[in-house]
């Protein structure tokens, strides 16, 4: 047999593997409210070469690919057990029983790390909580996919409704538009599922998700217990309002809590989830997502200041161009977003750096910075520049953002690419607040230069799903553990 016959008999084998444990990871998933991850990547309604592409992506991080063949026994461990919901991580699982010396079983060292999801210490299922879009734009649209997909056993988030405002013609015109709008989307490409339409009660079905469309033209015009709405928390996509008066007009009869996802200003508190979400206070009802900048820099800040102490910094976001800018030259209140957007780099400012202390309040050191948008569509790369509290080596630093992506809390915040020829659009769905680029990292003592890549647009809506699932009480825990 030759080499090429070896190896693709070898793929086959996989493939098998990988269709065996789709109807596990699904019924973990339908019947008890688990989400199987492999090194922070949901493998929930994911295909067979989705499973195996996501096995072999873990050499960039851990220098070696994982193969089903190692994962499988962890996985089938798990349907002996009786969990409750949580998310559980097979890649770490393997990865820690490893480097355990105790000569446990799978079957073993399994129970044992998810003791906490088992048995009397598990938590039970909650009753689904509602969801109220407010807005249905790039970002709105972006995190109705995202509940949609996290429906799963209908325990968690439930969206119930979109407001929007009429945009002219008949209703059904609108309604379709919108919910083609929710089917295709030229970067992040086809809805996995279905969509239909029901112009009678103006409602959105999206994979047996009913979303009723409420069009308003101010909060004040909506009555939300009307459509059986109660204890929803509402996501403002507009950006209209950022301030604590003007979203506590959200603050309706069926409407509990109003997460913003752009930055807040005065009392409004920025959140950045792996950082200081668990510092929201359980009868705070006002919150900020913080931007897309701010949630792709502060993690690795955080990482870094952690392990070395940061004595200043500055953040240069080269940052792709958005609906706030013009298509071609126009009038426009900022001057320079008034040029066109595909055609130009455009400086323009970013408050992410003047963000950083309301998210890290510790952080003793001054960041500034500023940006420059490009004509690409979405992905942006954030360049930190930082003066450390001691020297350091580029190998020492990279070996500590990867363990961080790795195995700490910041790891679904916080990713790792060693690949030699990473552009922009290779990042295009990632899930992470932020990609370390290894090879561009530069350190010489205590300087440090790292480039950050971010999907503006996704990794952002993922970002404040897990912000809003921390609020609602469905951010189930981990196993393994993290390291703290």
């Amino acid at each position: 047999m030759t080499v090429n016959d070896d190896s693709f008999t070898n793929w086959k084998n996989r493939e098998e593997i990988a269709e065996s444990m789709i109807p596990i990871i699904g019924k973990l998933h339908r019947e008890r409210d688990v989400t199987v991850l492999l090194h922070s990547r949901s493998l929930v309604n994911k295909s067979v070469v989705s499973i195996l592409k996501t096995h072999r992506f873990a050499r960039q991080i851990a220098g070696a690919e994982l193969s089903v063949t190692e994962t499988l026994p962890y996985l089938r461990a798990l349907t002996t057990l009786d969990l409750g919901p949580s998310q559980i991580d097979i890649g770490m699982l393997a990865a820690t029983h490893r480097g355990d010396d105790r000569g446990l079983t799978v079957e073993a060292f399994t129970a044992e790390a998810v003791a906490g999801a088992t048995g009397a210490d598990k938590i039970e299922s909650r009753s689904g909580r509602d969801v109220v879009l407010y807005g249905f734009g790039r970002i709105g649209r972006l995190v109705a996919r995202l509940l949609i997909e996290k429906a799963g056993s209908g325990n968690g988030l439930r969206l119930r409704a979109v407001v929007v405002r009429r945009n002219g013609g008949r209703a059904a015109d609108d309604l379709v538009k919108r919910a083609s709008l929710l089917r295709r989307d030229s970067i992040h490409g086809q809805f996995q599922g279905t969509i239909t339409v029901d112009e009678a009660s103006s409602t959105i079905l999206a994979n047996g998700n009913a979303i009723k469309v409420i069009y308003a033209n101010d909060p004040s015009e909506v009555d939300y217990t009307a459509y059986g709405i109660r204890d929803a928390v509402l996501i403002d996509n507009t950006g209209i309002w950022r301030d604590r008066e003007g979203l506590s007009q959200h603050l309706r009869p069926g409407i509990d809590k109003v997460v913003l996802t752009a930055p807040g200003k005065g009392d409004v508190p920025n959140i950045v989830h792996g950082v200081n979400h668990d510092m929201i206070k359980p009868d705070e009802r006002i919150l900020s997502c913080a931007s897309c900048t701010t949630n792709a820099i502060v993690p690795p800040l955080k990482a870094m200041a952690d392990e070395y102490g940061v004595l200043r910094g500055h953040v240069e976001t080269v940052h792709s161009f958005t609906n706030d800018q013009n298509l071609l030259d126009n009038y426009h209140k900022a001057d320079r977003r008034g040029r066109s957007a595909p055609l130009n780099m455009v400086i323009t400012e970013t408050g992410a750096a003047s963000a950083v202390a309301k998210a890290l309040p510790d952080l003793d050191a001054p960041i500034t910075g500023s940006s420059i948008r490009v004509p690409v569509p979405d992905v942006s790369i954030a360049i930190l520049s930082l003066r450390l509290g001691r020297e350091t080596t580029r190998e020492e630093v990279l070996d500590h953002l990867r363990n961080v992506s790795l195995t700490s809390p910041l790891k679904r915040q916080i990713d790792f690419t060693t690949a030699p020829d990473a552009v922009s659009s290779d990042f295009m769905g990632s899930r992470h607040a932020s990609i370390v680029d290894a090879g561009a990292t530069k350190v010489d003592g205590d300087n440090a230069i790292l480039y950050l890549w971010y999907d503006n647009e996704f990794g952002y809506s993922c970002q404040v799903v897990r912000v809003v699932q921390h609020v609602t009480g469905v951010e189930y825990p981990t196993y393994p553990a993290p390291a703290a």
